[in-house]
């Protein structure tokens, strides 16, 4: 409960000089007594944006470039037309493949004439066994060429399926790096497709921030059900907008990176409007619950060099100050007590800053 304090100046008289002083002046603080308290502290940690399914659009096939059906920054759909490379090559090689299974069937249709008439032959003892031998080896050896030519005759299919590269996500064209009539290869990156329907921000959480079951091992279930057990998290963009839409952290590395102590996570966001893009850089803000903590404000820290100090009340109603040390709440108006000060302590809150160690308080 917050109480009002009165202190007096102590004003001396110097007599014998004859001065008379002016009359002291009461002066108004705040206190509050201390005590433990449960509190949300919104953590912050610097993140960016990538989509759920980025895909790099590379050819699978070499040729020229004969048209570019999308532009950058496009929505397009699952499935839409992105490039189209010359197909003249793959279209030939598709008909002399057909072609060849064409002549690898006549073979072996007439590899199997022969050999059911060597059959038939045989039975009769016209002919010896290795004749009937030799003719069914020839029907095998046809029947594999045939099957051999049918692959070919696929291969050329997919071949020529590939001259048409089409968007294998839903998502928005990043930049295109080449233009129409430019060869192409399967080296040569086309563009970056960034699955946006939903969106998923990269950032490094400290390791004291998480059970220490986590980075220690634990079953992929049990990760599973502790990040459902955390709350929903806030994305703020670089110009302080926070996006409407809540995401959950989905992913938890179970290593912690040697150099920094941190753990890499991702974050999973609805992107429905399209209004997040790979690359954008934001914060995440994480709300994680204090609990029996003791919380004072701001105002009633004086920070004098790298010492903080606050002034508790004595029970002879002076002030003494006591060098505390804090964790930041996130909210811009508390710290949080991490030594210095007990439950139950009375502390000087509005007008610290003004208090003198041992000064006279009055009620």
């Amino acid at each position: 409960m917050m109480k009002k304090l009165i202190f007096f100046a102590v004003a001396v008289a110097l007599t014998a000089c004859g001065i008379d002083m002016p009359k002291a002046t009461p002066t108004s603080y705040e206190t509050m007594t201390v005590n433990k308290s449960d509190i949300v502290l919104p953590m912050k940690f610097s993140a960016k944006m990538r989509g759920q399914h980025d895909v790099t659009i590379i050819p699978q096939i070499s040729g020229q470039l004969m048209q570019i059906c999308v532009s950058e920054g496009q929505q397009v759909q699952k499935g839409t037309t992105l490039f189209v490379i010359d197909s003249r090559n793959a279209q030939l090689e598709l008909e002399a493949a057909e072609a060849n299974l064409l002549a690898a069937k006549a073979t072996e249709s007439s590899a199997k004439m022969e050999y059911e008439s060597n059959k038939n032959l045989f039975e009769k003892n016209i002919v010896s066994r290795y004749m009937l031998d030799n003719s069914e080896n020839k029907y095998k050896q046809a029947q594999a060429s045939v099957r051999q030519a049918q692959a070919t005759v696929n291969r050329a299919r997919v071949n020529l399926g590939f001259c048409t590269i089409t968007a294998p996500v839903t998502g928005v064209i990043g930049g295109i790096n080449f233009r129409v009539g430019d060869q192409v290869s399967p080296a040569s990156q086309l563009t970056m497709l960034s699955g946006n329907e939903r969106m998923q921000a990269e950032f490094s959480i400290n390791e004291s921030l998480v059970e220490a079951q986590v980075s220690m091992g634990l079953s992929k279930a049990e990760v599973k059900k502790y990040l459902e057990a955390l709350p929903d998290v806030t994305f703020i963009m670089k110009n302080g907008t926070e996006y409407p839409h809540k995401g959950r952290i989905t992913s938890l590395t179970g290593v912690v990176d040697a150099t920094t102590g941190t753990l890499a996570c991702k974050a999973t966001f609805p992107n429905p409007e399209g209004h997040l893009f790979s690359g954008i850089q934001g914060t995440v803000v994480l709300p994680l619950d204090e609990k029996d903590v003791m919380v004072i404000p701001q105002v009633a820290v004086v920070r004098l060099q790298d010492k903080r100090l606050v002034y508790v009340v004595q029970p002879d109603s002076t002030a003494s100050a006591v060098a505390i040390t804090t964790e930041d709440t996130g909210n811009g108006k508390d710290v949080i007590v991490l030594s210095g000060l007990n439950v139950g302590d009375q502390i000087v809150t509005v007008g610290a800053n003004n208090v003198q160690d041992g000064q006279q308080v009055l009620f």
